[in-house]
Parts: structure tokens; C-alpha cells; sequence
């Protein structure tokens, strides 16, 4: 069958303004063979510009991640930094290790400095947070990071951060999108070719010194405790372009037993050993398991590719365990509270989807507790906003998908400075006759012991998105009664009285359900995928004498009671 003319016509002019010749006989191919299906999606808009930036599949088209749709973009952000910030600082690019982030880079460069621009340009791969950082030290009006962080192998990304050096928040992503929407075809943008490589004298490639300046402040992160870091730590990058940092962090801390997974240590963007590489995925850490299974090791650490995120695994019963995010933060929380020191009140953050239980610990330092809608990019927000109208100084901040910050250094998820600090806390154990599993159990004996659980409910196909609205809107006019053993106490709708919260609180598609002394259930939907995503944390108290392991695995079972009750109540179960 032919293809439609107008596809046919939007198709035959993106491969003309395509810079890249791989993507244009991509889609050249496609056209010959007649994929209209293929083609329709490839050409199916603009990748969606939003707080995150764009990411997607490495493909042709303008649906996709590649060399035309990075050109449009940076010019817009160009256009959108010219017009709200003349003469700002410079812009600083870096990018992760993935197979097309240099190329991707290169782009960002040469259209940044074609657009009269300054440039501090990262020469070879750097982790995220170490660009963040570099963001906030070099005073940049916007820095951008090409990465697809823990995604599959065929993805890659444009994160984009405001002079803040923290993630854009609304309205800056909506009004960067317009400028991209107003660039025309990648052929018409101006670049300075070679600009990566010296081509101008606008951009300049950022010194090492950064990156001993950024090793330096998350050493002084560290609590002065007693520590006996003969620890024998086991270290994975996943392929990613943590190694360095992580290495070098660690071991002028005094971890000098440092076991790296050798498959895993270099940058690759096959990932060639885990089928994702994403420390969450099941057996993903594999490698890392069985290393620390041959060395003895009393602690395995492992970042994501981009090196923002932090997964722990603790031997326990012959077995290796990962601690989940809610455990990794609040044992991180609770240390970096407990030795604070004197000075402004401290200040901890989590996302509201994060465990309650923070709240708790905070009250009990006489700390300041603050939650956050999900994203990093409102937890940096509400640190700064915080500390400029209340003179807190912020401490700690986490999101349970394993990203976790410290103190000034970086306004973003660490997954460098979060492995030292949790390697500090296991030393800082050792060296106080405990294990960190007994430090979590005096946790919980404290304050209660929390389990968390999630459950997400698909729905594909050409309905899909409709049915979870649906789903949505149900929820939003009626509540269940009880979920599991317990009464729903409270409900709040957060498409609603955003005018009364602050905005790293606004309005936004959830709906929280309070179950009393128990915990809570909140609901949300996927901002891209036919999904809806239903959290369940669950308190319970041990008794004096009552077994810890008893008493969880009462709460999860409690916990995955709720999440099924309330599935089935919205019709989804």
C-alpha cells in the first residue's frame, strides 16, 4: 500500500534536515519498504519536553532520541537562555557513556557556541551529580547532561538544569518547549563544528581540578565518628562512569579493601552483562553477589550508569539482600542527623511517595521534615526555598528510587556521595560492636517499624490511558471504607487547594488515603505510560520481646493486602 502523502511529505523533509547520514537512511529505508505503521510512530510529533528534558529511543524520526532532535532542542534552549538571561554564566554540557552520548554532546556544544553562548564542556564522560556540581561551582546559567541514566541500552537522554544547578521545575520547561517548538528543521541551525574539540573560543573544556574540588566536599560530608573502615567493600558502576569518582572517594576516605566487578568496571553502552542496568532489576547485581560471595565482603555498593543512584546489599543468613530505598535513606538520615552538630536547625527532605517514617526520625532530632511531590528536582527546590525563608540548613534528602543527597554539594540525586556515606555508616557500625541490621531494628524499635510496597496496574492497548483516568476520576468522588484491616481515616486530592501548599507541593494527579495508626495508600498515574502506580506504607510496633522479622513480614503481607484491596476497588485489581 503507498503511504500517506502527508506522512510521505513530513518523512522525505526531516531526512532532508537530518545532519546524521545513519538516521537519514533509517528512515530512507523505511520509506522504500513501505513501513507506514513504523513510520507513523517515528514521525508521530516531538518528543514531549518536560521537567526531566527528553528521552527516548535512539532511532530516526522526530519521535525519537537523535542527532536532529538534540540540534532543535539545544537551539531552543538557546533561544529560551538568551532571551529570560543575557550575559549569564556559561552553560555546562557533560555526558554518561552511553553509545551515542558524545555525538549527542558534540551537538549540544557546537549549537550552544554558534548561538554566542560561553560553554564549559566536560571532555571526556562524567557522572551526573559530578555535572551538577560543576553547574553549581562554575555559577552556570544552565548546564545540560546527556544521559538516559539506568534506561535500557537503546535509549539516551537531554537533562537540562536551571542556574540553580537543580533540575528545571514549571514554568521554565513549558517555556523551553515553546522556544524548541518555534526552531526550524536541524539544517537550519547554526553549529560551530568541532567546537568539542577546540573549533571555538567560546567553549572550553572544564579542568580536572573540578572533579578534585567535587571529591573534596563529599569527603567533608563524612560525620568525625569512630569508624573501622577495614571494611571489605564490593563496587559496581554497572557499566556506567561511577568507578573513578566512587574509587577515588572511598579510598582517600581509608577503604582500602575495595573490590570492584571487574566485568562491569568500564563505561559500555551495551551493558552487556545485565538485560537492564538498573541496580532495582533482578539480577542485576549478580555479578556483584557472586564477588562478594568469593572475597568475603561485608558490603556491596552499586551505582546506575550515570552514577546518581545508590543500591546496598548486607549479607545476612548466607545471602546478599538489597536494602530497599526507604531503608538505605532513613539509615542515611538518621546517621547525618544524630551527628549534625550545632548550628541551624538541620533540614530533611524526602518525596511524598517516600516512607513516612522521616517524619518520625526528624521530630526526633528536632529536625525540620519536609515532603516533596516525586522528583529530585522538587526536593532541591524546597532545600533552597526552605533555607532562604527559614534559615534551616538542609541535611538529607531521598526518593525511595534509590536516590539519595547530602548537604550543599549537589542539588541533585548523588549516587557517589550516597555510597561513602552509607560505607561511613557500616564503619561507623563495626566500630560500635553493631551490625547495620541492627542499627535499622534500633530504628524501627524507636519509631515503629515501616514496609513499604508498590504495585503498578497496566493497562495497555488503544484504551489503556482512558481506563486509568477513568480509574482516577472514580477515586477522586468515592473512597473505600476500609483497605485490608483498616478504616480510611483521611483522603486528600492533590489536583486540588494548591493555592494553600507550597509548590514543591502542587497541584498534580494523586490522591493520598490516610488508614490511621497503620499507614496510608496513595494513588497516581504514570505521566507516560498507561499505568497507575499504587503506594502502601504500613506501621507496625513490635512488642518488647516480639521478633523483627516477625513483625515485617506481618506489615509487608499487610501492606500487599491494602495495595490489592484498593486495586480491586478501583476495578484495575
Amino acid at each position: 500500500m503507498p503511504i500517506d502523502a502527508d506522512l510521505r511529505r513530513r518523512t522525505e523533509a526531516w531526512i532532508a534536515a537530518d545532519p546524521d547520514p545513519t538516521t537519514r537512511a533509517e528512515l530512507q529505508c523505511l520509506l522504500d519498504a513501505g513501513e507506514e505503521a513504523v513510520l507513523a510512530d517515528r514521525m508521530a510529533g516531538a518528543l514531549e519536553f518536560g521537567t526531566a528534558g527528553i528521552r527516548g529511543v535512539v532511532e530516526a524520526g522526530s519521535n525519537r532520541m537523535n542527532r536532529a532532535v538534540v540540534i532543535r532542542t539545544t537551539r531552543g534552549l538557546a533561544d529560551y537562555l538568551l532571551s529570560t538571561r543575557p550575559g549569564a554564566g556559561p552553560v555546562v554540557v557533560g555526558f554518561d557513556g552511553r553509545l551515542s552520548s558524545r555525538a549527542f554532546a558534540a551537538d549540544t556544544v557546537e549549537v550552544l557556541a554558534a548561538a554566542g553562548l560561553p560553554v564549559r564542556y566536560f571532555p571526556e564522560v562524567a557522572p551526573t551529580p559530578l555535572v551538577a556540581y560543576a553547574a553549581r561551582v562554575l555559577g552556570a546559567a544552565a548546564a545540560v547532561v546527556v544521559t538516559a541514566s539506568h534506561n535500557p541500552p537503546q535509549d539516551n537522554g537531554y537533562k537540562v538544569y536551571d542556574a540553580n544547578a537543580a533540575q528545571i521545575i514549571p514554568p521554565v520547561d513549558a517555556a523551553i518547549a515553546s522556544a524548541i517548538a518555534r526552531v526550524g528543521p536541524a539544517a537550519t541551525v547554526p553549529r560551530v563544528e568541532g567546537a568539542l574539540e577546540g573549533a571555538s573560543d567560546l567553549a572550553r573544556p572544564i579542568e580536572p581540578a573540578i572533579a578534585s574540588r567535587y571529591a573534596e566536599e563529599v569527603l567533608a560530608l563524612r560525620p568525625a565518628v569512630p569508624a573501622d573502615r577495614s571494611l571489605r567493600l564490593v563496587y559496581t558502576p554497572m557499566h556506567g562512569v561511577g568507578r573513578l569518582p566512587a574509587e577515588r572517594v572511598l579510598r582517600s576516605a581509608g577503604f582500602a579493601d575495595l573490590h570492584v566487578v571487574a566485568e562491569q568496571a568500564e563505561p559500555d553502552g551495551r551493558f552487556p552483562t545485565v538485560a537492564f542496568p538498573n541496580p532495582e532489576e533482578p539480577g542485576a547485581l549478580d555479578l556483584a553477589r557472586a564477588l562478594a560471595g568469593r572475597v568475603g565482603a561485608d558490603l556491596i555498593l552499586a551505582n546506575d550508569p550515570d552514577a546518581d543512584r545508590l543500591a546496598a546489599c548486607l549479607p545476612r543468613a548466607g545471602e546478599w539482600p538489597a536494602l530497599t530505598g526507604n531503608q538505605i535513606g532513613l539509615l542515611l538520615a538518621d546517621f547525618l542527623l544524630e551527628h549534625s552538630g550545632p548550628g541551624p536547625t538541620p533540614l530533611v527532605v524526602n518525596s511524598i511517595v517516600s516512607s513516612p517514617m522521616l517524619a518520625a526520625i526528624a521530630a526526633h532530632y528536632g529536625a525540620r521534615f519536609e515532603a516533596t511531590l516525586t522528583g529530585f528536582k522538587w526536593i532541591a527546590n524546597a532545600a533552597l526555598d526552605l533555607e532562604a525563608a527559614e534559615g534551616v540548613r538542609f541535611v538529607f534528602g531521598y526518593e525511595e528510587a534509590l536516590g539519595y543527597t547530602a548537604g550543599p554539594v549537589v542539588r541533585d540525586k548523588d549516587g557517589i556521595s550516597a555510597a561513602l556515606l552509607f560505607a561511613e555508616l557500616a564503619a561507623h557500625c563495626r566500630a560500635q560492636g553493631e551490625t547495620v541490621w541492627d542499627r535499622l531494628h534500633r530504628l524501627y524499635r524507636r519509631h515503629g517499624l515501616w514496609m513499604s510496597t508498590q504495585r503498578s496496574l497496566v493497562r495497555p492497548g488503544p484504551g489503556g490511558i482512558a481506563e486509568i483516568s477513568s480509574a482516577m476520576e472514580m477515586l477522586r468522588h468515592r473512597r473505600p471504607r476500609r483497605l485490608g484491616d483498616a478504616a480510611v481515616t483521611g483522603w486528600l486530592d492533590f489536583r486540588e487547594g494548591a493555592e494553600q501548599r507550597p509548590r514543591w507541593l502542587g497541584a498534580t494527579p494523586l490522591v493520598a488515603l490516610e488508614l490511621g495508626e497503620t499507614g496510608r495508600a496513595l494513588v497516581r498515574p504514570s505521566g507516560t505510560e498507561p499505568k497507575l502506580k499504587i503506594y502502601v506504607d504500613r506501621r507496625a510496633v513490635p512488642a518488647g520481646g516480639e521478633g523483627l522479622a516477625r513483625v515485617e513480614a506481618a506489615a509487608l503481607a499487610g501492606a500487599e493486602t491494602v495495595a490489592a484491596d484498593l486495586a480491586a476497588f478501583l476495578g484495575l485489581g
